[in-house]
């Protein structure tokens, strides 16, 4: 039987905290004003701002000068494994979660550390991705999600443990936790990974003084909810609901103006959706919702019955369109499907669809409805219970779940993306037990395909917001991009996930590499900005693993590429030198 146990915390001595240095100063709690207009010279959500953006308004590093940016000071995390949060940043204090359970708080400024977290992994616990996305702040608090399914609150100056809850079940529910929270209004938001192993995706929010639990809402109805005519009604696969994945495993985005949270669902489970026949609501959605109950106000499916793990966990950037001289507020999204998506949303959340367009190559999506964004499919290219298919993209993606950027500046989003990559398998009947992949494919059996003679895999594209269309892009012929991108006001945009583990900066509006530097290991996690007395920095974490390094290892199969990239983790800040 293939185990969650599979991958373990590889003997690592855990232990609660260790204070290592004295606090560089009062700690500013954050509020919910703060997280509404966050302060240019701090990162305090994993994306910047509450609309997904990735952006940072400090400009003092332009295109100009970005050439002579210089580490400022770098530190080992002291863990390996694949390193996908990034630095959040509230004044002198620098937040970093890593794999396995741990929290290492530092000086922005000098690099010193300040405490260490580690929560210790139950006995007999394992998971199939041990990676971490990020913590959350809220008044004088880090808030972070531990793979074991625990929600805890730490103090921001020492790492002390404040409260811990349970959001999900390990043992029976199959579920864990690799998504940073996010908080609005003092409820911190989260929810679990596993849609491999059949669980029912949920969102639950818990409150930031007590950690009591305020509300839970299930990405799959129950029968008689709406929704739930979707799901099979009777016969072999009538109970497909209750273990039928749809995770919210991604951060959400939030309209403060209107009180409207975006938040992202997965995919289905299990991946063969002739085992769940029907459009399958909320899979492969993106849902509005309200914040303070988690009604489902709307929502729009990115693709029904999801059938290729393409999933729809990362929410759309909330941005406003220039139509017909009207600003029209809206949602673009890069999605895994490999389409980009245009999505129109007003005061009450109402989700319409605008238009849709590939960004990579798609075999699946025969057509796609100009009024309703419903794609129709060439059955040949959908895997199904004893069928082989091959589709493109792979399970991977055009873009997998690392953050697309929008810079206001120049109006442009900018998409970590993969290309002339497809995959095959053929869909079988597997039983749903505790700890037991059943993704309705023998993991043994899923076979990466790449496109004869492929000129790159992946690179950046920079689209229009406004226009609609791509307006530049740079391409990587040996790498697989699966590194978030960082704008900034300087016009540069900031990005690392390449195999050759560079570090780059790129002119945001021509695409031109300006500057480069090499990291001990490959980077797979947001860059972020802040400042400190008037100087820009731009901190960064290095640390290669999970997906990306099961997908090397393929590409050395089958293309000779190096087998490995080196691991181990370490954050590295930047600045400006003379």
């Amino acid at each position: 039987m293939k185990k969650l146990l599979a991958i373990t915390a590889l003997g690592l001595a855990i232990v609660p905290n260790i204070c290592a240095a004295q606090g560089p100063g009062d700690y500013k709690p954050v509020t919910q004003e703060r997280l509404v207009n966050p302060e240019p010279e701090n990162w305090l959500l994993t994306k910047g701002n509450y609309a997904g953006w990735s952006y940072s308004p400090l400009n003092q590093i332009n295109a100009g000068n970005v050439s002579k940016l210089r580490p400022a000071w770098s530190a080992a995390t002291n863990v390996g494994s694949g390193h996908e949060a990034p630095a959040v940043v509230n004044g002198r204090y620098m937040f970093v979660a890593t794999p396995y359970n741990q929290v290492l708080a530092f000086d922005s400024k000098t690099g010193e550390l300040l405490w260490r977290y580690r929560r210790e992994l139950p006995e007999g616990f394992g998971a199939l991705h041990m990676t971490n996305r990020g913590v959350a702040l809220w008044g004088d608090k880090v808030y972070v999600g531990s793979v074991d399914c625990m929600l805890s609150a730490l103090d921001a100056k020492t790492g002390k443990k404040i409260w811990e809850t349970q959001v999900c079940d390990w043992k029976t529910g199959n579920a864990y936790i690799t998504s940073a929270p996010l908080i609005v209004n003092g409820k911190v938001m989260i929810g679990p990974s596993g849609g491999e192993f059949g669980v029912r995706g949920f969102l639950k929010a818990f409150d930031a003084e007590s950690g009591k639990e305020l509300w839970t809402r299930y990405a799959i109805p129950a029968p008689g909810e709406p929704g739930s005519e979707t799901w099979p009604q009777d016969g072999r696969w009538k109970d497909a609901w209750k273990t039928g994945g749809a995770t919210m495993w991604m951060p959400g985005n939030y309209d403060a103006k209107n009180d409207v949270l975006y938040w992202g669902v997965g995919n289905g489970s299990p991946w063969i959706g002739d085992q769940r026949p029907g459009d399958n609501l909320y899979v492969a959605s993106v849902l509005a919702m309200n914040p303070n109950d988690g009604t489902i106000k709307s929502y729009f499916q990115y693709h029904w019955n999801d059938s290729w793990d393409w999933a729809g966990m990362n929410a759309p950037t909330l941005v406003d369109f220039n139509r017909d001289g009207q600003k029209v507020p809206g949602l673009i999204s890069a999605q895994r499907n490999g389409y980009m998506f245009w999505l129109d949303r007003d005061a009450n959340g109402r989700i319409q669809y605008k238009k849709s367009v590939p960004y990579v190559k798609n075999n699946v999506f025969k057509s796609v409805d100009p009024k309703t964004g419903r794609p129709t499919y060439n059955e040949d290219a959908k895997p199904s219970t004893g069928k082989l298919a091959m589709y493109c993209p792979s399970l991977w993606g055009g873009k997998d779940w690392p953050y697309e950027a929008y810079s206001p500046n120049t109006g442009m989003l900018y998409v970590p993306f993969n290309d002339n990559h497809c995959m095959k398998f053929t869909g079988v009947v597997q039983p749903v037990a505790p700890g037991q992949w059943s993704a309705g494919v023998e993991m043994t059996d899923i076979k990466l395909v790449i496109e004869k003679d492929f000129p790159y895999i992946g690179g950046i594209q920079a689209w229009s917001v406004d226009g609609g269309k791509e307006t530049w892009r740079n391409t990587y012929p040996k790498s697989w991009n699966f590194g978030s991108i960082l704008a900034t006001a300087g016009d540069i945009i900031f990005a690392g996930g390449t195999n050759d583990r560079n570090f780059r900066a790129y002119d945001a509006k021509s695409g031109k590499m300006l500057w480069e530097f090499p990291m001990p290991s490959g980077i797979i996690s947001p860059p972020s900005s802040f400042a400190i007395d008037g100087k820009q920095y731009i901190a960064v974490v290095a640390g290669w693993g999970v997906d990306v390094a099961i997908i090397q290892s393929m590409m050395h199969d089958q293309f000779g590429w190096e087998k490995s990239v080196p691991e181990g983790g370490s954050v590295w800040v930047f600045a400006l030198g003379d």
